[in-house]
């Protein structure tokens, strides 16, 4: 069927005049007219027929129109969607990250994200950092968000947005607390660590090797953050973390930071992309939230 010759015969069934739809058309009416009877012989059935000064639909006709009027609203939808993509306002995000930024920045970023653009769809997935590469070099993700300094796929661009600084955490009154000492000092003490593999553990020994230090004593293990600041906070042992997994508890002077002499350690935070890929103007826009938020 020629659309061209149906959107004229839905003009002209709208304004019931083949005068009227020429003028808002802007073409000729024996122009509209010949391309109507065009559509009629096309699909073998009349449309329309004239009454004094306009028109009236035949019964095809008013069937044919209702048909128009649904495809014609479909590609004005169509037509709405692709702007709002095209302009970052519409579609859907995939962010993948590991689990310092997933859970003490993203949060916030995202908020503020969604609030200037309600109509995106954002979906976060939280991994190890070899997965989140994986999943962007793959197409499961178009943003990812990664903490800790690594050697980045030669397929990947990666830049950092900041460095974090590591910190030796104790209960508020331990002796050590917010003193200075040295490593060798501190390591004698228990130590509550995370798992094995975990990048905070491996952190630290790396320090006590480059240091010619023994490692510390591992008086407790735990699997999760939470479960190992909660443990200091009870007033056992020493933790070694980011900065950022523990400032709310810092804040409210549950736990003190130990000032230990050697160590000046950063956890670098990064964005990383698609090395040769353009962005989408959604992933561009929540860049450019995130920088404003740092800024």
């Amino acid at each position: 069927m020629n659309l061209h010759a149906l959107r004229l015969f839905y003009t002209v069934a709208e304004k019931r005049s083949v005068t009227r739809a020429a003028e808002e058309l802007n073409i000729s009416q024996p122009a509209v007219t010949a391309q109507i009877k065009k559509l009629e012989q096309e699909i073998d059935l009349t449309l329309i027929s004239p009454k004094g000064r306009g028109i009236f639909l035949t019964p095809a006709g008013e069937q044919l129109a209702k048909h128009a009027k649904r495809l014609f609203s479909l590609e004005r939808e169509i037509e709405s969607s692709i702007k709002q993509y095209r302009d970052g306002t519409a579609g859907k995000l995939r962010i993948v990250a590991t689990y310092l930024p997933a859970n003490f920045l993203l949060p916030k970023w995202i908020g503020l994200y969604k609030q200037q653009y309600p109509g995106v769809e954002v979906e976060l997935i939280t991994t190890n950092s070899s997965k989140a590469i994986d999943d962007l070099i793959n197409y499961q993700a178009e943003i990812a968000l990664i903490g800790g300094r690594r050697e980045f796929h030669s397929l990947i661009t990666s830049n950092e947005l900041f460095e974090d600084q590591m910190l030796f955490i104790v209960h508020k009154n331990h002796k050590y607390a917010r003193k200075k000492v040295a490593l060798s000092e501190i390591v004698r003490e228990p130590f509550v660590f995370r798992e094995e593999g975990s990048s905070s553990r491996e952190k630290l020994f790396s320090l006590c090797k480059i240091h010619n230090v023994n490692k510390p004593i591992i008086g407790l293990q735990i699997n999760g953050l939470n479960e190992t600041i909660r443990t200091v906070i009870a007033g056992y042992g020493v933790t070694f973390v980011s900065s950022l997994e523990v400032n709310e508890h810092l804040a409210q002077e549950q736990v003190a930071i130990v000032h230990v002499e050697e160590v000046n350690l950063k956890n670098p935070i990064s964005l990383c992309t698609r090395e040769k890929d353009e962005l989408s103007n959604i992933a561009l826009n929540f860049i450019d939230s995130i920088k404003n938020d740092m800024n």
